[in-house]
């Protein structure tokens, strides 16, 4: 059996496989839609996401998402949804499906946020306990002679 050496540094790297590495790769952008529960509404996010899931899953694929994700809060859900180009974003937002299904939600004035980025996952507000000063200032300095 043949043992395998490290290289000295003076030796070339192998060239990268042009399938495997590509310059022009970017990283894909992540769009939150959350839809919030409505005291007045007679259905909630999670119906809501029941009803118009399968539809949005097939426009999501057939429109180049790169990935999207379904999240269930206590306060409603979350899709988050990756594509690798904002115009395809822009472009699956217009479709007439994702609108009709967008203008469904459970309270469309108060109950539907879309942006950039993950959403949802902040949690509840929890303040900080006050820090107690350094205790430096509380060393006794010798008198002035």
């Amino acid at each position: 059996m043949k043992k395998r050496s490290f290289r000295t540094g003076s030796e070339p790297l192998p060239a990268p496989l042009p399938h495997v590495y590509r310059r022009d790769m970017q990283a894909a952008d992540w769009w939150s839609i959350e839809i919030l529960d409505a005291e007045h509404a007679h259905t909630s996010a999670t119906a809501w996401r029941d009803a118009h899931a399968q539809a949005l899953a097939e426009s999501l694929v057939t429109n180049g998402a790169a990935s999207w994700k379904w999240f269930e809060h206590s306060w409603g859900v979350v899709l988050e949804v990756a594509f690798h180009e904002e115009r395809a974003w822009l472009a699956w937002r217009d479709l007439p499906g994702t609108r009709a299904a967008l203008d469904a939600v459970p309270d469309p004035v108060n109950g539907l946020l879309v942006h950039r980025g993950h959403g949802g996952a902040s949690g509840s507000y929890v303040p900080r306990e006050p820090r107690i000063a350094p205790a430096a200032d509380r060393v006794e300095l010798p008198e002035p002679v």
